[in-house]
């Protein structure tokens, strides 16, 4: 490890996601001093956690981390997960964990000499603690369109985690892990902390991190399924694509800089403020991006964000096409008078047990009333969805939702055949249970490596 500068190989945005083995290999060759890589988001919203089931498939994420774990020991540097298996719980941890141990026993098999120390850093946070919290009045929302915490909302929380900052990654890296399994984790965590260890700047180790977290999203044309290679440096860093077909360049590096950011240049992370107010871009080669002025100032009382999914519904979904220019042009009208149907039809059922939704592809379905384009389509993708509070509810009015719409008489049409056209038969999906994020609040807290215990082992002996 170098002190003049410390490089990071960054495969992919989420691990599993893929990527070139082209790239891969160029970054090896830039002898990297650690590979880091995020397998974590909540974009995929609160199913993934409240489920406990991982954003990617298992094969797709042992291929991706096989070649990691391979890679690392044989250039003899560390590997880093954050958020391991999507959400970050034990569950995903534990699902990680498993694959793991399955990459370990082939290399074991082909290297008579393996020696991996393994650290795993939970976080998941007990419900008791939550709710004592609560009680201190140390816990906020996120953002004044997230409710107010209630007790209630806790218990129905399958589980809770909350990000780590660098702290406990830090500490793992300290105790000489080859190997760091983190759960849920501040995206950017896992890069700052390698880089904080090897002693720089922690302002322009976490801008690293947040570059860095996404793969190759960065470059023009961004991808998440590519590579990027980060060099901190004492005064600043450097990031550059790994395939020749995408560059950096120093609006693409900077665009991503306002990635998943309330605020232009001020970005919050666990007990701190990145603050990049003062950040200056510059092409040093061709895609090659120098970035400085990266700055990170102490947030006290240190606030970590938690985050917990419950159950509170089940779905069961339609898709169907419209080309009728007739129907096309009334399908909001129909829509209603559907809806009115299946009322009366099931009015023995609580309203409340159910809920009607219609999307029309092709007409407002992303937008809705903000759209601003009114150009009208030729044809429609229509999606049906009931959300109740049973299964067999939700698949019961979506079937006559469906029937109901299928034959309806609206004004002027020719045709009695039917008004959809089904791609799939059946045409009739049973989703699921379907969650909400019922924590999605900051909880201040002492230390942050208290509530992120770290366990360790050993394949080999020690080091």
């Amino acid at each position: 490890m170098g002190t003049e500068s410390f490089r990071i190989l960054s495969p992919c945005g989420i691990l599993g996601y893929g990527f070139p083995d082209a790239s891969f290999d160029r970054g090896l060759s830039e002898n990297p001093d650690a590979i880091i890589v995020d397998a974590g988001s909540t974009d995929a919203g609160p199913h993934k956690l409240g489920a406990n089931v991982a954003i990617v498939s298992r094969r797709a994420y042992k291929k991706d981390l096989s070649r990691l774990i391979h890679a690392g020991f044989a250039h003899k540097i560390p590997v880093i997960v954050g958020s391991a298996g999507g959400s970050g719980a034990k569950a995903h941890v534990d699902w990680t964990l498993s694959i793991l141990d399955e990459i370990l026993e082939d290399l074991n098999n082909s290297e008579s000499h393996l020696r991996v120390k393994i650290a795993v850093i939970s976080a998941d946070i007990p419900k008791k603690l939550v709710r004592e919290k609560l009680a201190e009045g140390k816990i906020t929302p996120m953002s004044r369109t997230v409710p107010i915490l209630t007790k209630e909302a806790i218990a129905e929380t399958t589980g809770i985690v909350a990000q780590m900052g660098h702290e406990p990654i830090l500490e793992a890296l300290e105790n000489g892990a080859d190997i760091v399994i983190c759960g849920r984790a501040y995206d950017p965590a896992p890069f700052a902390a390698a880089a904080i260890r090897a002693g720089f700047d922690p302002g322009l180790a976490y801008h690293m991190g947040k570059i860095l977290e996404c793969g190759a999203l960065c470059a023009d044309p961004g991808t998440a399924k590519d590579c990027i290679l980060g060099e901190i440096k004492q005064d600043c860093f450097e990031v550059h694509s790994l395939n020749p077909e995408l560059r950096c360049t120093k609006t693409s590096v900077a665009a991503h800089t306002f990635y998943e950011k309330a605020h232009p240049y001020l970005l919050p992370g666990p007990g701190e403020l990145l603050d990049l107010e003062r950040c200056e871009f510059s092409e040093v080669r061709p895609g090659v991006i120098r970035v400085s002025g990266s700055r990170l100032h102490p947030v006290s009382p240190y606030r970590i964000k938690l985050e917990g999914a419950r159950r509170i519904a089940y779905r069961t979904f339609t898709i169907a096409g419209v080309r009728d220019p007739l129907l096309v042009g009334e399908i909001e009208k129909v829509e209603t008078l559907v809806r009115e149907s299946i009322r009366a039809q099931y009015a023995d059922l609580n309203p409340e047990a159910y809920q009607v939704n219609f999307y029309n592809y092709g007409k407002n379905a992303v937008m809705g009333e903000a759209e601003p384009a009114d150009t009208p389509a030729h044809e429609l993708g229509v999606l049906f969805e009931v959300v109740a509070e049973t299964q067999e509810i939700a698949s019961t009015v979506c079937a006559s939702v469906r029937s109901t719409f299928l034959h309806y008489g609206y004004s002027g049409r020719k045709s009695t055949a039917g008004n959809l056209a089904f791609p799939f038969a059946p045409s009739d999906v049973e989703f699921g249970a379907v969650y909400e994020f019922s924590v999605y609040h900051l909880m201040e807290i002492d230390d942050p490596k208290a509530l992120f215990p770290i366990a360790y082992r050993e394949i080999g002996g020690t080091k």
